[in-house]
């Protein structure tokens, strides 16, 4: 456990050493904010929702976020209770207030892996577009010091599971299939 740590703890240096500008600053911080409690995710939820095109789409995105929301953040981080890397390295200055509770897994990236498997199935076009999105929150998790790499990469694992887990979930239920269109 304490050599992943201390792999973690190198590769988060590594960015702050070699990464570090204002540009960066700016992007991430903002990144952490409109993804804050999966914001983002939940109003791009309820907007497929609210239209008849994309409604089930809608649907099984805010079912995605709600078990990878339940699983992650309710069930994981209590059981894992790891702190979180600025806790370790106090050196480090953060850019945004000290997030609350433990490390493992990153909420955000669970959620934005969560919601990119579902349209990356479902809405193909959008569903690329909210990859790179992801990829961009995921990063900016590390290069802010508010999580290690193995909870940036167990929570978009997490995610994509959660995200695979609601389009199996909605496949079975039959008056979404009604809806889609699907007999």
């Amino acid at each position: 456990m304490e050599a992943i740590q201390n792999f973690d703890l190198s590769v988060l240096n590594a960015i702050q050493q070699s990464l570090k500008c204002g540009f960066l600053d700016f992007l991430t911080v903002a990144l952490s904010y409109i993804t804050t409690s999966g914001i983002i995710w939940i109003a791009l939820g309820i907007v497929l929702t609210c239209i008849k095109k994309t409604r089930v789409v809608g649907i099984v995105v805010l079912m995605a976020l709600a078990i990878g929301f339940l699983s992650g953040d309710v069930l994981l981080k209590n059981i894992v209770q790891r702190p979180r890397p600025f806790t370790v390295n106090t050196d480090i200055q953060l850019l945004i207030k000290q997030p609350s509770g433990p490390s493992f897994p990153s909420t955000h990236s669970t959620l934005a892996a969560a919601v990119t498997t579902v349209l990356l199935v479902k809405k193909r076009t959008l569903g690329y577009c909210v990859l790179a999105l992801a990829v961009c929150i995921a990063f900016s998790r590390l290069y802010l010091y508010v999580h290690y790499p193995t909870d940036v990469l167990c929570g978009l694992l997490l995610g994509a599971l959660c995200g695979i887990a609601a389009l199996l979930i909605a496949k079975a239920i039959k008056p979404l299939n009604k809806l889609e269109g699907n007999t």
